[in-house]
């Protein structure tokens, strides 16, 4: 499901959630939300099962533009995670980073 940005931050700020940066090693090292784990979106379906053992957790997906953001959030549910949001891109992403 696409949400704001503005309410994945309320969500950040009051909510158990997994916040998952889905852009490559280099991108991340630039800069990224803070608590963010980092999956590459061309890794998801080797690496998401291991790292993110509980299907039901709330994931917030987010990536430079949002193109990857929106493959990743739907490759997610399709591997069966059923809480999964997708807020775009980090290039918009007004809160700052880390």
């Amino acid at each position: 499901m696409k949400i704001t940005q503005k309410k994945a931050k309320e969500i950040i700020d009051n909510e158990e959630v997994i916040i998952l940066d889905v852009r490559t090693k280099d991108e991340y090292a630039q800069g990224h939300i803070k608590n963010a784990v980092l999956i590459p979106d061309f890794e998801i379906k080797d690496k998401a099962e291991k790292i993110i053992k509980d299907k039901s957790k709330k994931i917030l997906v987010y990536c430079q533009s949002g193109i990857r953001s929106s493959a990743a959030e739907k490759l997610l549910i399709y591997m069966g995670y059923d809480n999964v949001y997708d807020f775009g891109g980090i290039n918009t992403w007004p809160y700052g980073t880390v």
